[in-house]
């Protein structure tokens, strides 16, 4: 599969696979200036490129890094952004600071991860019945903790 990045600022950073075994890329915060993400707070953050998926059948799916989510409660603000094939403006991440202390995003750190994934597209039928399950309208919880 070929992804195509395009940078649409001239001082962006091309994300790449960091070891053979990595699922997913890096992408790098686009700015020149510090931004600083207060508690309980969102910042827009720009990565400075543009992709192209190859078809329908694959979208970029952009992730929290754990580092970040674990030592310092930044988090993607809608939980996984959805970069749909046809897509071909700046790719941007929202984070979410959920912590009690200011978190500073440096130029070009590491802020988010993007993992290519494909996606299923059904044809959706509306019906007035589904079928029976052992578990039916069960929902939270309810299979139990252990």
């Amino acid at each position: 599969m070929d992804l195509k990045i395009k940078k649409v600022k001239d001082n962006a950073k091309i994300p790449k696979i960091a070891t053979s075994g990595a699922a997913g890329m890096d992408l790098y915060a686009c700015i020149t200036e510090k931004i600083t993400v207060e508690p309980q707070k969102i910042a827009v953050i720009p990565t400075g490129i543009a992709i192209e998926l190859p078809n329908p059948s694959v979208a970029a799916f952009v992730y929290a890094r754990s580092g970040l989510g674990i030592k310092h409660g930044i988090c993607l603000a809608n939980g996984v952004g959805v970069i749909d094939s046809d897509y071909r403006g700046e790719i941007c991440v929202g984070l979410c600071n959920v912590s009690d202390k200011p978190y500073t995003v440096e130029p070009f750190e590491r802020v988010a991860q993007m993992v290519i994934a494909p996606v299923i597209v059904p044809t959706v039928t509306e019906v007035s019945e589904l079928s029976d399950t052992e578990r039916g309208e069960g929902g939270f919880g309810s299979t139990g903790t252990k």
